[in-house]
Parts: structure tokens; C-alpha cells; sequence
């Protein structure tokens, strides 16, 4: 049975209204809710669910395809994905975020196509089928699928690993098998590396796998070591979503990632976290100019994410907060990701009561700037804030308060990655 458009609009008119089940195999109530979507999609119960989170990227801006240390917060938001097993082959997938095209693909077990324009959602999930191969994995003879949640896209928040994620969840689920949490997030990443194309590291991924609530991630993305950081006491997320996407962003994205490893080609070494301040001081004259400018963020990023860790030790939310605002000026001047909304937000998040420090989260070229706060902020300085934007920059900002939440996790029972 396949899911054909009007089916999808269905969906996405009830949104939130859809008639809640009572809570069963003790399901958290949004499990509950996507059970009642799948239903109504495809007029069968699901044979897997999963939740994956979204992220904050705390501080390490691009460090982590460069093999240097990342900080990241799993958020309160995030994704849901709903599997059911089919035995024809086929795969019908579905999404009930605005705009979505269904799509079906008529032998998931044939080498798979990129689907493009308003069915490039649905490379996120594939891409997962994809590399499963890659690890010695099996990937599922043909499924119906459903994607909700409340993670906005293109925020900065990374609701694409949220996707992968908790697809390489239910895609575990559906074919009984298991892998580590390391593996879960390396599966993610490989599908957007290899089959959605854009070059990233393991930050998303990871965070969204190893989150805990209060907690911080730490990432080595070299060894690939993960490590809970608590949260200093009393620090608050807000995030505003500016809703701007540079057009080239993932060409931009993939431009970056080619500058940075010619710099570090140049040098002589693996990646620039091999790279030390003095050693980039008595060799930069090797790199062109925007190789040195890239090569002096990355350096430099990782000292701010290594002091970070040990502001954060210490609970000083202060220097962890100065830590961020340095950040961003990296980010803006050296690596030149950022955007005239971003920055603007930036300085005036500064200069408000209760804001420790503030930079853009994400890969940049657009998307949101991450304030940390104490409990002295208040929603009212939020929306002033929003109301000055609509009125300098004529756009519409969204603002978000986050807390610090869990990492993925299945929701069957007994069922485990």
C-alpha cells in the first residue's frame, strides 16, 4: 500500500490535532501521537519508533571535520520516525513537515537514487539504507515510514542527524540487529556524507546519540571519544531562528571543508588539529590568504573549545560565556560563515541583562544565533528583541527557549541499538 499526496496533506492539516491514544506499553505521549499519524498514513500499526534529538553546537564551530575537539547540547526537540516492515520491496515515505513531498521508491533493495527538490527530505532516511552496507549491516527488504517532530529545519539545530538517527534506529529495530552508539552516529554521518553530499562531521550525530539532560557533549572527534559535560548551574538556552538560508550554503558548506584541508595539505600534516598556534606561526606564510584566515579559526576554535571544557569543570558560566562571544568574532572575521542577521543579533544580545555570551550555532551562511543565559532573562527582552529585527531587517525571527535533554533512544520495549 503506498502513500500518495492527498494522504500526506491529510497529515499535515491535522498537525498537533491528531486525536491522542491512550498511552500504551508505557509510551511517552508523543510516541503515542505518531502512532495515531502512522495510522492514519497507512492504516497499520508501526513496527518501530524511535526519538532522536536535535542540537545545539556549543561551542567548536567547523572543528570537527578538522579533527579537533567539539562541545554540543542535545535539546529538548526533536524528531520522531515511525517504521513499519513490508515484504514487496517497496518503500513509501512520508513526512509531516510543511512543504514535503511523499515519496515512494519502487526497490529499496536496487541501488538507490538521490531524490531531488521537494523530495530531498527523504535522502536523510535513505542515505541511512544506504550505508548500512558499509557497516556489515542489513539493510530493510522494504518498509512504510513516517517523519514528524517539533525540530524547526533549518535552524542551525541539526534536525537532519535528528532524522538519521532515528531512522538508524527503527531501520536497527526492524532487522533485530544491534551496533554501538558510536556506530549509530557514524552511520548517520556516512549517509550525509555519501549520499546526501554534504561534507560534515561527526558533532550532529554524536551529540544527538550521547545527549543527557544537563548535560553537555564533549566530542574528540579524532579518536572519537564522547564525554557528558555538566552544564554550569543556572545557564539557560534561547536560540533565534533568523528563517535565513544562504542560497549556496551547501556549496559554501563543501568550500570551507576544501580550504581547510588544502591549509592543512600545505602544512604538512593529517588535519589542522595537528596543528599547534606557534607551529602555524612559523608556517603560515605557506598558505594562501584565506587559507591562513580558515586555518586561524580552526586553531584557534580548538583552544576556545579546550577552555570551554575547563570553564565548564569549573562551572564558570561567565568565561564559558566570553569563550562564545570570541568564538563568533572567529567565526565572522577568519572563517567568514556568518551573516549580517547573525551578527546583528549577536551585538545586541550582548549588550541585554542576563546574556553570558551568544555566537551562531551551526554551520552558519544563515540559521540561528544560540544566547546563553542566566535566570535574569527574561521572555520580555526576547521579544523586544524580535520586534527591533522585524524592524531593522525586516524578517521574522523566532526565538526558542531550550533546555538541555536525552540522547536517541528507541521507544519499543526491550528493543536496543
Amino acid at each position: 500500500m503506498g502513500i500518495g499526496t492527498h494522504t500526506l496533506m491529510q497529515i499535515q492539516s491535522r498537525g498537533k490535532s491528531v486525536p491522542s491514544l491512550p498511552a500504551s506499553r508505557g509510551w511517552p505521549a508523543e510516541a503515542v501521537a505518531v502512532v495515531a499519524r502512522f495510522r492514519v498514513a497507512f492504516r497499520r500499526e508501526p513496527d518501530a519508533l524511535a526519538y532522536a534529538p536535535g542540537r545545539i553546537e556549543l561551542i567548536g564551530n567547523h572543528t570537527d571535520y578538522n579533527g579537533g575537539p567539539v562541545i554540543g547540547v542535545a535539546i529538548d526537540r526533536g524528531t520522531w520516525v515511525a517504521v513499519a516492515a513490508r515484504e514487496d520491496g517497496r518503500a513509501c515515505l512520508s513526512s509531516t513537515q510543511t512543504g514535503a513531498v511523499a515519496v515512494e521508491v519502487p526497490a529499496i533493495g536496487a541501488k538507490l537514487r538521490r531524490q531531488t527538490g521537494g523530495r530531498a527530505w527523504a535522502n536523510y532516511p535513505l542515505g541511512v539504507v544506504d550505508a548500512l552496507e558499509a557497516f556489515d549491516l542489513r539493510g530493510p527488504p522494504g518498509f512504510d515510514y513516517l517523519v514528524t517532530g517539533d525540530l524547526p529545519l533549518g535552524s542551525g539545530l541539526s534536525s537532519s542527524a535528528a532524522i538519521e538517527v532515528a531512522s538508524a534506529l527503527c531501520f536497527l529495530q526492524l532487522t533485530r540487529q544491534r551496533c554501538s552508539r558510536v556506530r549509530l552516529a557514524q552511520l548517520g554521518q556516512r549517509a550525509e556524507n555519501h549520499f546526501v553530499g554534504v561534507p560534515c562531521g561527526i558533532l550532529d550525530q554524536g551529540v544527538s546519540v550521547f545527549g543527557r539532560a544537563g548535560h553537555a557533549v564533549w566530542i574528540d572527534c579524532t579518536r572519537l571519544k564522547f564525554q557528558p559535560l555538566r552544564l554550569p548551574a543556572g545557564v539557560q538556552f534561547r536560540v533565534f531562528n533568523t528563517h535565513t538560508r544562504h542560497a549556496l550554503v551547501d556549496g559554501l558548506y563543501a568550500q570551507r571543508h576544501r580550504e581547510c584541508r588544502q591549509a592543512a595539505e600545505r602544512l604538512g600534516v593529517r588535519v589542522l588539529a595537528d596543528v599547534t598556534p606557534a607551529a602555524l606561526d612559523r608556517h603560515e606564510h605557506r598558505l594562501t590568504a584565506v587559507q591562513r584566515a580558515r586555518a586561524r579559526h580552526v586553531v584557534s576554535e580548538i583552544a576556545r573549545v579546550q577552555a570551554a571544557a575547563k570553564a565548564m569543570r569549573a562551572g564558570d558560566a561567565r568565561s564559558l560565556g566570553r569563550l562564545l562571544l570570541q568564538s563568533h568574532a572567529s567565526s565572522r572575521d577568519l572563517f567568514e560563515n556568518s551573516t549580517a542577521e547573525l551578527d546583528f543579533l549577536v551585538e545586541k544580545l550582548t549588550a541585554l541583562p542576563g546574556v553570558l555570551g551568544a555566537r551562531l550555532t551551526g554551520g552558519g551562511f544563515g540559521g540561528a544565533v544560540m544566547a546563553l543565559t542566566d535566570s535574569s532573562f527574561s521572555p520580555d527582552a526576547a521579544a523586544r528583541l524580535q520586534r527591533e529585527y522585524a524592524a531593522r531587517l525586516g524578517g521574522r525571527l523566532e526565538s526558542m527557549a531550550l533546555a538541555a535533554g536525552g540522547g536517541a533512544t528507541p521507544v519499543n520495549p526491550g528493543a536496543k541499538a
